[in-house]
């Protein structure tokens, strides 16, 4: 049976480690973001299990939240959204290729690859990471542990300093929500300063 002591316990605990958050690695990862909006770029996002729900939330918030009412908007996508085309992958060849044969069909060079995973350890994350490399894309990612396999395959990667998976699922979504409010920021900014430097209509 669950104990009330428990609660203020595991809050307690994620409230610590919120204070130890690498912030730097989050504002390179808010460049990353922006800098594909400024290009042109796409950014594909991936992760399993509660990751998926979060690559699928986050592409829902980078794709509809930032867009402005006019000007250009940011292209995100989940990987994680199309179930026929995951169990084809996963049943023809392999789990481990659900994200990669995506990626091989959609990113190139210059899009991003951004991965969510706890454990920073899953086959079919790496996989992904590994192929978007060699396609030429800028890879990123929000893990905890002490990074995994994954940190190496990344040119930007957020780890949570946890062993707990739970408060790790917890900060990923707080880090995504963070991320998206400062892109928002930017991208309005950005657009609002478009409109004011064009150009009067002719007879205005």
């Amino acid at each position: 049976m669950t104990h009330a002591s428990d609660v203020p316990s595991y809050l307690e605990k994620l409230a610590a480690t919120i204070r130890q958050l690498p912030l730097d690695s989050i504002n390179n990862l808010i460049q990353v973001f922006l800098e594909a909006y400024e290009r042109d770029r796409n950014i594909f996002l991936f992760g399993n299990g509660g990751s998926a729900a979060l690559a699928s939330h986050m592409a829902c918030d980078l794709g509809k939240g930032t867009a402005p009412k006019t000007g250009k908007r940011l292209r995100a996508l989940a990987l994680t959204d199309n179930l026929a085309l995951i169990t084809a992958w996963a049943n023809d060849t392999r789990y481990e290729n659900i994200f990669a044969e995506q990626i091989e069909n959609l990113l190139t060079a210059g899009d991003v690859a951004f991965a969510i995973s706890g454990s920073g350890n899953s086959p079919n994350v790496l996989a992904a990471l590994a192929c978007a490399r060699r396609k030429g894309a800028v890879t990123a990612g929000i893990t905890g542990f002490q990074g995994g396999k994954m940190k190496s395959l990344c040119d930007v990667c957020v780890v949570v300093p946890s062993d707990d998976m739970q408060i790790i699922e917890d900060l990923h979504l707080s880090i995504a929500h963070s991320v998206f409010r400062a892109l928002c920021r930017e991208i309005q900014q950005a657009n609002a300063a478009e409109v004011l430097a064009r150009p009067a209509a002719a007879g205005s």
